[in-house]
């Protein structure tokens, strides 16, 4: 007998097929919804915006009452400064964490490691945040002579930390995507552990890898908390790795609630949400282009 699905049941399908499709096209309405309630917020001030001096000047008063400065190079340099140290700590262990984990570790030995690392991405940032002033601001003084203990590579310690179990979560499940025939044949040629790792399966992984490694940066450059109380939050262009700086996540969390609500300042802020959500836009459309251009090869 040929099975006829009743109309209740078309019914039922069609509607778990819209609600799968508006969960999918939610995902963008959210993202435009974001991008147009910061806008709307700080699009009044870009009429009286100096373009010049708000890209290219490292002045950042806005509450001076006679010439309000709004220049937030210093932000950006520090954002970038306290990004990209984090990164050259974070990317060795966190991608040489989870070659250990997936390839030379077993047993209980990868169970306790892998469950340890998922702790660490479960700590809050605010407790980073208190690590970077009770534990690394005293050693920061002691052995690197800093002025201040909170500094940039306080918060670049602290963003490395916060970004290697993603990073190792991430690769590993890439490195265990790669097929065991890959590591059998290599095996049979000769080749040892380190070997097989270093020719076979990075090369093989390398997609993942890679996207593990932006996810990290996207991490740290998105981070706010721990990175206001360890980085010292001075606005200045940082000529040192003791230096304080502040980024511009710390910046909008630290001023938005003392301005007022319309105000110049306040508008401004959201102006460096939009500078900020910008950034990250073209942090993943560049990911985006250099994974495809990967699997092209």
């Amino acid at each position: 007998m040929q099975y006829q699905r009743s109309k209740t049941g078309i019914l039922i399908e069609r509607a778990i097929e819209l609600l799968i499709r508006l969960c999918g096209i939610s995902a963008i309405l959210f993202v435009f919804g974001i991008f147009f309630f910061v806008f709307r917020e700080g699009a009044p001030f870009l009429s009286k915006l100096n373009f010049a001096e708000f890209f290219g000047s490292a002045n950042w008063n806005p509450n001076s009452q006679n010439h309000p400065q709004y220049g937030v190079l210093a932000l950006i340099v520090g954002t970038f400064s306290v990004t990209g140290l984090a990164m050259l700590i974070a990317v060795p262990f966190g991608l040489g964490a989870a070659v250990f984990v997936s390839e030379f570790c077993t047993g209980r030995t990868k169970e306790t490691l892998k469950i340890t690392i998922e702790l660490l991405a479960a700590i809050p940032s605010v407790v980073w945040g208190f690590i970077g002033i009770g534990v690394l601001s005293p050693i920061m003084i002691k052995y690197f002579h800093a002025t201040v203990g909170v500094n940039l590579l306080n918060g670049a310690i602290l963003l490395a930390l916060m970004s290697v179990p993603i990073m190792v979560s991430i690769g590993e499940d890439a490195l265990k995507a790669v097929p065991d025939s890959f590591r059998e044949a290599a095996i049979a040629l000769g080749a040892t552990r380190w070997q097989m790792v270093w020719r076979v399966l990075v090369p093989a992984a390398k997609n993942g890898l890679l996207a593990a490694v932006l996810l990290g940066v996207g991490r740290a450059v998105g981070e706010t908390m721990a990175v206001l109380m360890a980085t010292g939050q001075s606005i200045r262009i940082p000529h040192a790795f003791t230096d304080p700086v502040a980024t511009l996540t710390a910046t909008i969390a630290a001023e938005l609630g003392e301005s007022n609500r319309g105000g110049d300042h306040y508008q401004v802020l959201f102006l460096i949400g939009i500078l900020l959500f910008t950034i990250t836009f073209i942090v993943n459309l560049a990911a985006d282009l250099i994974v495809k251009g990967v699997r092209r090869k």
